[in-house]
């Protein structure tokens, strides 16, 4: 997209729903009118450039809020449809200089791969230039004054001038562009000291070729312009690269829908139709090897579903007929036939998308400090650099000037406005492919501080099932033919109970009843009712259920329990319990070594929270507790300065998410966790709980590391810089080497290096 009228037609809600959502619940658009916009800005290199950015947006009429964040280049804009469009807003970003594109735009790689070879050749220029430059100033290193004639130094000059120009006009192009849109919008940015240090060089440097005998003729320092240019173009480029693999992960995801898919007509035959038109109640057929575009329900075939990227599950899991299947997930094996469900925004596809997008443009504090100090920092290093020429202008301008210039390159704060959101972001994608979306930054920093994790029981520590523990029989009846019988009885009933039976009665391979189940009903509530012959040509009734449904007397039981009776009274008992995860003890045990006190709070009966924390290998297990009362435990315990976690399924346990320090929501309920959770964990995997505990102590551990490497380089590099002792070649070698340090140490924790506990 090019020019105004490009950005006009994203004015038409079905260009801009393809990158903004309506804020808050589906439909609220409708009535408040606000919609959330994710773009990219192309032409950000820092801190202060993602604070002009947002300045330019905040001042539009009719945006509410504007975020962005310069480690990504992606940021986040709410707008009121009734007060503005994304023209205007975009409009006035690209007055500043920097061009938004929607975050959804298909040409995004292919503009950033232009990007790249664009860059590559300014490298390259500089590059060659500056080893011809260093071959004609290299006799004047190694020779005393007067040892080579004034005619030949002046030759040597000037072929260093002629290889410095193509340096200046076309390599340093995107640095005098940038600084001189500053100076026109009156706003200071990192180019702006940088290009005044390459024009400084270059005017002294030429001043001195052109006039040998005046003021500036003592010495040039073409090999110092073009070796700094190179520097910090390979450090720029290598930023480029790397901050492609991060954007290239996100687009790839947001990608990953095809264009395409085939539909069943109303006549029956497959037409080949674009996603965009896919309803809720279409047959779709998708070939191996495609990815599946919405959620649906497979109505004929079966087939191996990668859901890797959506789950962070590697292994291929089978989807047969009745199986419910995700958008985004890859199809490997078989044709299948999917009745589709949900589609567009309001797939579990579209919803983990726009939770990467919100962490994408999301900083933790330490962050926006970095942001908020950039600008002065950059006033001041223009200001110590004027001071640094006037001190020692009377001895030699010259060198007065080529001190001012290292000081405008070595203090430019690179490193420090990257030092933190480089790894936060790394962090947050090695997370996302484990299956953890980080849902806010700021909740990474917050986590490395925990010591104490609340765990909610049902759904979380237990899975959302119950499994046969015991069996109680009467005299004669065998465990087979009564667990067949209930089976047979359950297996069409949908209740927890039902499916336990159902299950445990495929598990041990018993069978139904030879004599069919007849008249077959389920008694909201209560159980289930069915008929069996009795052999003398009657019906006997049978009664699978609660004790009073059964109408037999109840028993002392620790966990649920139902009932099978028939014409002679009490037939059996099935005791059940709660499915406690595989993984969870061992999750559990994983905290403790870490430090962290372990809790459990629960709305069930406290004999069964303190059961299911026993099982778990938590002490402190409560149970009987409301959403209120548990927010009451968790305020307690921050006020004696722990810094809690809570853990819960997104279903019921919204205030004390939102109450906690850091809150993970734990389940597939996507739409509900997100309105209050900092993580959500798209698995079944509990021992991602630690494992993301660890993860964040490792990020915060880079974090200081990186602070540290940029706030000793600054502490080395400027008095060195201000006492001369730093040429400007050396100064553009060490800004490079800062940022590339930080950046590199932040890629150590791209890795899904997440392993899961050791579940014994």
């Amino acid at each position: 997209m090019r020019g105004d009228a490009a950005w006009v037609l994203l004015d038409e809600r079905d260009e801009w729903l393809e990158f903004s959502r309506p804020v808050g619940a589906p439909g609220a658009a409708a009535d408040t009118g606000l919609w959330e916009s994710s773009v990219v800005f192309e032409g950000m290199h820092c801190a202060a450039c993602a604070g002009t950015i947002e300045q330019a947006l905040r001042a539009t009429p009719g945006v509410r809020e504007a975020d962005v964040s310069a480690a990504s280049q992606r940021g986040r804009v709410v707008w009121d449809e009734g007060a503005t469009r994304p023209s205007r807003w975009m409009q006035a970003v690209a007055r500043t200089g920097y061009r938004p594109l929607p975050a959804h735009d298909a040409f995004a790689t292919e503009r950033r791969q232009a990007e790249t070879r664009k860059m590559q050749w300014r490298l390259g220029v500089a590059g060659l230039c500056m080893m011809q430059v260093m071959m004609y100033a290299t006799p004047t290193y190694f020779t005393a004054s007067g040892e080579i004639e004034p005619d030949l130094v002046n030759l040597l000059r000037w072929a260093q001038w002629v290889l410095s120009v193509p340096v200046v006009l076309f390599s340093c192009q995107p640095f005098f562009r940038n600084a001189l849109l500053d100076l026109k919008l009156r706003r200071v940015s990192m180019d702006l000291p940088v290009a005044l240090g390459m024009l400084i060089t270059f005017v002294v440097s030429s001043l001195g070729t052109f006039e040998p005998g005046g003021l500036f003729g003592r010495e040039v320092y073409f090999d110092s312009l073009t070796m700094f240019v190179f520097f910090l173009l390979t450090g720029r480029w290598l930023e480029l690269r790397l901050r492609d693999r991060t954007a290239g992960a996100l687009e790839a995801l947001m990608h990953r829908l095809p264009d395409s898919v085939q539909r069943r007509g109303a006549a029956g035959e497959w037409e080949r139709v674009s996603v965009r038109r896919i309803r809720v109640g279409d047959l779709l057929r998708v070939l191996p090897g495609e990815v599946i575009p919405a959620d649906g329900v497979v109505e004929q075939g079966q087939t191996s579903a990668d859901e890797a990227l959506l789950t962070g599950e590697s292994t291929p899991l089978a989807r047969g007929v009745g199986q419910r299947v995700v958008a985004g997930s890859h199809n490997l094996t078989a044709p299948v036939e999917i009745r589709v469900e949900q589609v567009g925004g309001d797939t579990r596809y579209a919803q983990i998308v726009a939770l990467m997008e919100q962490a994408s443009t999301s900083k933790p504090e330490i962050a926006l400090l970095a942001d908020r100090l950039a600008k002065p920092f950059l006033i001041l290093v223009l200001v110590a650099a004027a001071l640094a020429c006037a001190w020692w202008w009377s001895s030699d301008p010259s060198h007065a000037l080529m001190i001012a210039v290292a000081i405008l390159v070595v203090t430019c704060p690179c490193a420090l406005s990257l030092a933190t959101p480089a790894a936060m972001l790394a962090s947050a994608g090695a997370l996302a492919r484990s299956g953890v979306l980080v849902r806010r930054m700021q909740a990474l920093e917050a986590l490395s501080h925990v010591d104490t994790v609340v765990f909610d029981k049902t759904g979380t520590l237990t899975r959302d099932a119950f499994v046969l523990e015991d069996v109680q029989l009467r005299r004669g009846v065998t465990r087979a033919q009564a667990l067949g019988l209930a089976a047979a009885m359950a297996g069409g009933s949908l209740h927890p109970v039902s499916r336990a039976l159902a299950q445990a009665g495929a598990d041990e391979g018993c069978e139904a009843p030879a004599i069919a189940v007849t008249d077959l009903r389920e008694v909201l509530g209560q159980g289930v009712a069915a008929r069996l012959p009795d052999g003398r040509g009657g019906l006997n009734e049978v009664r699978l259920g609660s004790a009073v449904f059964c109408g037999v007397a109840p028993i002392a039981a620790r966990g649920p329990v139902t009932h099978l009776s028939d014409a002679n009274g009490w037939l059996a008992s099935f005791h059940l319990r709660e499915d406690l995860r595989a993984d969870a003890k061992a999750s559990v045990d994983a905290l403790r070594r870490a430090g962290v006190q372990v809790r459990l709070l629960s709305g069930d009966r406290p004999e069964a929270a303190a059961r299911v924390g026993q099982l778990a290998g938590i002490d402190d297990a409560r149970g009987g507790c409301l959403p209120g009362d548990k927010l009451a435990d968790l305020r307690a315990a921050q006020a004696t300065g722990a810094t809690v976690a809570m853990v819960g399924d997104g279903l019921n346990d919204g205030p004390v998410l939102a109450g906690a320090d850091v809150s993970f929501a734990f389940g597939r309920s996507v739409p509900l966790a997100r309105a209050q959770a900092d993580f959500v964990v798209l698995g079944d995997r509990l021992s991602l709980i630690p494992a993301c505990h660890a993860k964040a102590r490792r990020t915060m551990q880079v974090v200081r590391q990186n602070l540290g490497w940029a706030a000793a380089y600054n502490a080395i590099g400027v008095p060195l810089a201000m006492a001369g002792y730093m040429p400007p070649w050396a100064a553009g070698l060490g800004m490079a080497a800062s940022s590339l340090v930080v950046v590199l140490n932040a890629l150590r924790l791209s890795k899904a290096d997440m392993q899961p506990v050791e579940v014994r």
